[in-house]
């Protein structure tokens, strides 16, 4: 379909012409930029698509504004290196204290805590129930208040939580703190897309998440090394290793907590602070390619400012988003495949004869995996375009694995066991890929913040679907569970082309609707309709 603005016209001064409209008249632009078909081309469309006085960017923005390639690599780099790392690491504190409850179960917490796998299911349905419903109202805030300020104050409020595991001593205290770290927890990664989303295009945002869960990933290696030592201090003042790890680990995530208030900028155009220096990051030229790039891959992004707050209604509205529906549904099923064999690693581990500290260095291998298949797959879908079928790649990848563990024999070679268990846990995530898909559907500020949070909903009841799937009679190694782990993969085979299908017919009538109009029909339409994001024609 062509865009909407080589569909009404294309009115562009020249780039020398348009250089010195911005004061660079020596400039030299070897290269420029031009964004051809972008919505602010011809004034007739661009208009509409102004952003509101109150955008934080607005004093930045000219659509008549070009820059080089050169420019805007150096500038994405240097967003990288200021942002994404310390998203990255603010991301690996998550998983930190998310994840150490493995290395604690190799450490016989349960045995310790006089608990049994059912206990372990019911504490995590806790978890993921609190988490769930936290979501919403997590993105809420974050958006009323910034996630700049938000996403500081859910580490350091859970990272006091996680320290107080340290004192656990039954039933009754477990549930408690799986309640209150799912309930400080929820919201924190569609808070971290959000505050992305300021910087970076809908194109570069998957492979961006791609590095995102890279750290996920990285944590669990590091955790595991971490735990190796930690847990060697079992016998200490008569504590056992499991509780100098929720210690440690909890303080870390409070230092990360702290120093991020004061490294996290509001927006592109808001980075003056103390850590930040009193000039900011961006020079003022800097300023005006990120907000224009920004705005011209995505217009809705000047809709809203980044304080202000969503409303009950911009959440039924997108609730009522049937375009997102299919991913929705997706997020429900797509990481339960591998979501109880990755959970209970550690214990079939032991199971296999493993002692406490190899079991943890063990679970290196299948996250090294998993970081070299995500990488590939997110890269893959870049230079491809292509979100559904490269996507799909990766519960194809499940599927055999998944068969095999659910047919081989309990007496099988502890090493063939894990062989696969790693090649499962280590597969190609579409995680960035779907995320990011979502997020470019949603089109404005307002239902992307709610579908981010609305998928992470769906994504979590999964998970809790997920927890009662291996059950105590069906240890040691779950055969019935992992049969039905493979129909679930067989299941999101089959609705990613669904999806795909959905898509190709949904755009094909968007298309149709906006080529059957005139110049001046269009004109009219974008002046009167009330359409809004996706359902908008002349955007797909």
């Amino acid at each position: 379909m062509s865009s909407p603005a080589s569909s009404l016209g294309n009115k562009k001064s020249s780039p020398l012409e348009q250089n010195k409209s911005l004061g660079y008249e020596d400039v030299e632009t070897p290269v420029v930029l031009s964004r051809e078909g972008h919505v602010f081309d011809d004034p007739d469309l661009g208009k509409y698509f102004i952003p509101i006085q109150e955008y934080e960017g607005r004093h930045r923005f000219d659509p008549k504004a070009t820059w080089t390639e050169a420019e805007e690599r150096s500038l994405v780099r240097k967003v990288d290196k200021r942002i994404l790392l310390w998203c990255c690491v603010m991301f690996f504190a998550l998983q930190l204290d998310r994840g150490n409850i493995s290395a604690a179960l190799s450490d016989n917490l349960l045995k310790d805590l006089r608990l049994n796998t059912n206990d372990f299911n019911n504490g995590q349905l806790i978890f993921y129930l609190s988490f769930m419903c936290a979501e919403l109202p997590s993105q809420l805030v974050s958006k009323r208040i910034g996630p700049d300020v938000w996403l500081p104050i859910q580490l350091v409020a859970w990272s006091l939580v996680a320290m107080s595991q340290c004192r656990l001593e039954g039933r009754a205290g477990f549930f408690i703190t799986r309640s209150l770290l799912g309930i400080l927890e929820g919201g924190f990664v569609p808070d971290m897309i959000l505050f992305l989303s300021y910087f970076y295009t809908g194109k570069e945002l998957p492979v961006r998440l791609s590095v995102f869960w890279v750290s996920y990933t990285l944590t669990n290696i590091s955790g595991a090394l971490l735990g190796y030592g930690i847990l060697h201090m079992r016998g200490l003042h008569g504590w056992e290793g499991w509780r100098y790890l929720f210690l440690i680990e909890g303080a870390m995530t409070a230092l990360i907590g702290v120093f991020s208030f004061f490294w996290l900028p509001p927006s592109p155009t808001q980075t003056k602070g103390v850590l930040r220096g009193k000039n900011g990051w961006f020079t003022e030229r800097e300023e005006i390619i990120m907000v224009n790039r920004i705005l011209r891959d995505d217009p809705s992004k000047g809709d809203m400012h980044n304080r202000q707050a969503l409303h009950l209604s911009d959440f039924w509205a997108s609730l009522k988003d049937y375009d997102n529906w299919g991913i929705y549904l997706l997020g429900l099923t797509l990481f339960t495949p591998t979501g109880p064999p990755n959970a209970y690693l550690t214990l079939t581990l032991r199971k296999l004869g493993f002692d406490t500290f190899n079991t943890n260095l063990l679970t290196i291998p299948s996250s090294v995996l998993f970081i070299i298949n995500i990488l590939l797959l997110s890269q893959l879908s870049r230079k491809t375009n292509e979100r559904s079928m490269v996507a799909c790649l990766g519960t194809i990848w499940e599927l055999p694995l998944l068969f095999t563990l659910s047919i081989l024999p309990d007496r099988s070679s502890p090493w063939v066991r894990f062989t696969l268990l790693t090649l499962l846990i280590g597969h190609p995530s579409p995680h960035p890929i779907v995320i990011g898909w979502n997020s470019q559907n949603s089109n404005t500020v307002r239902t992307r913040t709610v579908s981010a949070a609305l998928y992470n909903i769906f994504v979590q009841a999964g998970a809790i679907i997920a927890t009662h799937i291996y059950n105590e009679d069906d240890k040691p190694f779950y055969h019935k569970g992992n049969k039905v782990l493979t129909g679930i993969a067989a299941w999101n085979v089959v609705l990613y082309c669904l999806i795909k299908l959905y898509y190709i017919r949904r755009n094909k009538w968007k298309a149709a609707q906006w080529n059957a109009m005139s110049t001046e029909e269009k004109a009219r339409y974008l002046e009167t309709t009330t359409d809004k994001g996706n359902k908008r024609l002349g955007r797909l």
